[in-house]
């Protein structure tokens, strides 16, 4: 179960990758990530920036001067840098787990505001809202962008326990028990808290 927000250290893996590609500056970094999140979500400066200085105080990036753009602060990737996102790969593989619980977390939180009579949040006339409609239309994206980047999609008749057994893995108290008889699961969103103090401590799409 998480106990705070995405998996720490996405936002310096992210960056890390982004800069391998090519040098980049700050504000094209923060875009782009909006852009993979299919445009859903970007990072603050406050959680870029610092980071970006603590690759480079670590000599994992370091300033490009571009007589084109005089102004502008480009970084990109060292030797050690290299060295250190083959590590951050290997780190964030191990974090799937992590991302589908932040999903499936904020997604209970979400229908809980539709469905738990302990909440009782208005309605905004012609914006998005807690209801069966809304969430049908998450769920809709979400099958969308899997038969669009993977296959057909199936449904899967397990248990949240028989699927993590079936893949190695034991679940714990924090699988879906709600969802048990139907064998579906749930989604998330969010992280900055973490990205933030992230720097100090660790260095197309349907809508």
């Amino acid at each position: 179960m998480r106990k705070s927000g995405p998996p720490r250290g996405l936002i310096s893996y992210l960056m890390l990758e982004l800069l391998e590609e090519k040098p980049r500056y700050g504000y094209e970094i923060l875009k782009e990530i909006e852009s993979i999140s299919g445009g859903h979500w970007e990072p603050s400066y406050g959680s870029v920036y610092p980071v970006l200085h603590k690759f480079e105080d670590e000599g994992w990036a370091e300033r490009v001067e571009r007589e084109d753009e005089p102004d502008r602060k480009y970084f990109r990737l060292t030797d050690a840098g290299h060295d250190h996102l083959a590590e951050k790969r290997a780190e964030s593989g191990a974090k799937a787990r992590e991302f589908a619980d932040v999903i499936l977390g904020f997604y209970h939180v979400y229908v809980a505001f539709a469905t738990d009579d302990r909440f009782e949040v208005d309605d905004a006339d012609g914006e998005w809202r807690f209801d069966d409609d809304h969430s049908a239309w998450i769920a809709e994206q979400v099958l969308r962008h899997h038969e669009r980047d993977f296959d057909a999609f199936e449904r899967i008749d397990a248990t949240p326990e028989t699927f993590h057994a079936r893949h190695g893995g034991a679940d714990d108290e924090s699988s879906d028990t709600s969802a048990d008889e139907t064998g579906s699961d749930d989604v998330a969103a969010g992280d900055e808290e973490a990205t933030e103090a992230e720097a100090e401590t660790d260095g197309g799409t349907p809508r």
